[in-house]
């Protein structure tokens, strides 16, 4: 908020003489004794971020990949089989390749070796000379192991070639010796040791999940190498020490959306096909199911382009086009005037896109978007050409692929017109909206909250508790919809659904507009028991499929209801989790009142403000997806139609589920 001070400024545009006397006195000042000069890997320290995204768990992660990377690109040069991760002691990392080993001989430029210029130098590396060493790679932006050495309290670099063990070690970028013979051997190969360093990355402690997840994926991208991860650590309680898991799919990306569909059942086997133009190779696998559910995901040179780009335009516009054209010559859309849309031949689709090409152009130091307009005509030539010919070869297969796509054709026409009914409902009712809504008196949408609350009792007293000022509360009679099973028109029959779109304010499908969202803060508030899991599931689901944008923008919140009001005498609190309770009582002794909430409407109006709604005292949980194709496993395989991996995922989790009420 802007404070206006109570002086005059009429003229505060008019610099006076004293005024100008000290601009020009600064500006005479400024010399190049002020342009500060950061060498080596200062850069790299002193702005952590602009090289890995942050010094959060995903920064720490990053550092693995990035030596990771240096490996998988002698894979895709020809000279790796084998990488090893070891997860060791002091949260030391350990990756080992049977590559060529980093060159260790004097480098003409730097007069040092070859292996400490590329470990404390920026862009230092094999990968910019243009020549044969690597034709395709990861690492193009050139900052890689240098970036990890620079980040790492301490790290040892050892290197296998011409029958000898070289090695160097380095604190925190600056080497500690120069590079020395320590041994002989026949190996081939590198391998780095580092430790993140304390004074960059608050928490140290590496993930063993994201880590397999992250390394199944590079092997299925890089057909016919071996990734072993073991994790030594004697503190994991939950691994035991030494358990090794090892990677190696000769399919590659067919045997990647086999995968992704584990928890779908599949219209038709895997279609693959390749192709390569001059030094540009493009490899796609795809699959449609019986999903609503888009599922592609795009890589350049390995690297998960999330945001897609060239490649996945090219995939897009090609695949569209050849559905139709086989559709139209095989009369396999009869009676039906419009043809196939985007959307309509991608419901239901897992695809795998992964191009390989000497000169990727990232946009953003993420590399989370490929640029390359020559990637765009490549792509759509190939799959025209590769999936035009599959589609002619397997007919029957064809066929069913055709009638996937013209049932979601058919169910858009039904949705548009019932989204247009929702849409113009919304506008007739103008300022009222849904019935049940009460909504909030401001109009300010960034500092206005919409409360979704399971139940009417529930509802009463959140209407009754809310500050009206900008706290608006929507209802809902039971459980809604399961999404994950609905197409879109069936969804809008759901007068519970309905009533939520309208109240958001923003549409849904294709005209989905973010800027007209009337709520900064949308929160869901449902019971401590199974049915209000259960509810608040069906509305995350809702809004990870529907609504993505506002996961990301962080406009989407779990509300935390305390689970026991506790008193004794004049004293009193409230406990979120049982850890909370059992500690009270052990501070104040026995003789406490407890009183368990089993929902939200036994709470009084005030109870439910001063506990869960006030924003000085709640507890909310922002939602956020970290891991995308984790999270999109994860919704299918809880809310889909496959019973068996529902199955065993209860069975293998209920172990570690607390007071659960039946």
């Amino acid at each position: 908020m802007l404070e206006k001070s109570s002086d005059d400024h009429s003229d505060v545009g008019a610099p006076t003489k004293a005024s100008k006397e000290v601009i020009l006195s600064a500006q005479s000042d400024y010399t190049a004794k002020h342009i500060t000069v950061l060498e080596g890997l200062e850069p790299v320290r002193k702005r952590p971020a602009m090289y890995i995204g942050g010094t959060g768990l995903e920064g720490l992660h990053h550092l693995i990949w990035e030596v990771v990377d240096n490996a998988i690109d002698e894979a895709m040069a020809g000279f790796c089989k084998k990488i090893v991760v070891e997860l060791l002691e002091q949260n030391r990392v350990k990756v080992k390749d049977d590559g060529r080993g980093i060159p260790v001989d004097i480098h003409k430029q730097t007069k040092k070796s070859a292996l400490e210029t590329v470990m404390t130098t920026l862009h230092a590396g094999a990968k910019f000379g243009g020549g044969p060493t690597y034709k395709v790679s990861g690492g193009l932006h050139g900052v890689g192991v240098s970036v990890v050495n620079a980040l790492s309290g301490w790290m040892k670099v050892e290197v296998f070639r011409d029958d000898k063990i070289y090695a160097q070690e380095y604190s925190r970028g600056k080497p500690k010796s120069s590079v020395k013979v320590i041994g002989q051997t026949k190996e081939k190969g590198t391998q780095i040791t580092f430790e993140p360093d304390e004074e960059i990355f608050e928490n140290r402690h590496f993930s063993l999940a994201q880590i397999l997840d992250h390394l199944r994926q590079q092997a299925y991208l890089t057909k016919g190498v071996t990734i072993t991860v073991c994790d030594l650590r004697q503190e994991e309680k939950n691994t035991e020490k030494g358990k090794c898991y090892t990677f190696y799919f000769e399919g590659g990306i067919s045997s990647y959306v086999r995968h992704l569909n584990k928890n779908r059942t599949s219209l038709h086997e895997t279609i693959y096909f390749s192709k390569q133009v001059d030094s540009l190779i493009l490899e796609v696998a795809l699959a449609y199911t019986d999903d609503y559910n888009e599922h592609v995901f795009t890589f350049a040179n390995n690297i998960h382009t999330v945001e897609g780009g060239s490649h996945l335009t090219g995939f897009r516009t090609a695949l569209t086009r050849v559905l139709n054209d086989y559709a139209k010559k095989s009369e396999l859309l009869k009676g039906i005037e419009e043809v196939l849309s985007g959307d309509d031949t991608r419901e239901g689709l897992t695809a795998v896109i992964s191009v390989k090409l000497p000169e990727p152009q990232f946009e953003g130091q993420t590399k989370a978007r490929l640029g390359n307009p020559e990637v765009k005509n490549m792509v759509e030539q190939a799959v025209l050409e590769g999936l035009g010919f599959w589609l002619e070869e397997h007919p029957s297969d064809a066929r069913r692929i055709i009638e996937k796509c013209s049932l979601s054709l058919r169910a858009r026409l039904a949705a548009k017109a019932a989204r247009e009914t929702v849409i113009r409902k919304g506008a007739l009712e103008g300022m009222t909206l849904p019935g049940k809504l009460a909504d909030c008196s401001s109009k300010d949408a960034k500092n206005s909250e919409l409360y979704i609350v399971e139940g009417d009792s529930a509802g009463g007293s959140a209407k009754q508790g809310r500050d009206r000022q900008f706290q608006a509360i929507l209802p809902l009679r039971g459980k809604i919809l399961n999404v994950e099973r609905a197409r879109l028109d069936k969804m809008l029959s759901s007068e519970e659904i309905k009533a939520l779109i309208v109240a958001l304010g923003i549409g849904i499908g294709d005209i989905l507009n973010m800027s007209k969202l009337r709520y900064g803060r949308v929160i869901i508030m449902t019971d401590a028991d199974v049915d209000g899991s259960h509810i608040r599931t069906l509305l995350l689901t809702l809004f990870y499929r529907h609504f993505p944008e506002m996961i990301k923008n962080g406009n989407l919140f779990i509300a935390q209801p305390p689970l026991y009001s506790l008193s004794r005498g004049k004293i009193k609190q409230y406990a979120y989790n049982d850890e909370q309770k059992d500690k009270f009582i052990k501070k104040v002794g026995e003789g406490v009142a407890v009183q368990r909430y089993k929902g939200l409407g036994e709470m009084t109006p005030i109870q439910l403000w001063e506990t869960t709604m006030n924003p000085q005292n709640r507890v909310l949980l922002k939602v956020s997806v970290e891991d995308a194709e984790k999270a999109d496993e994860i919704f299918s395989m809880l809310m889909g139609n496959e019973v068996g991996p529902r199955k065993r995922f209860i069975q293998t989790h209920a172990k570690y589920v607390k007071n659960l009420d039946i």
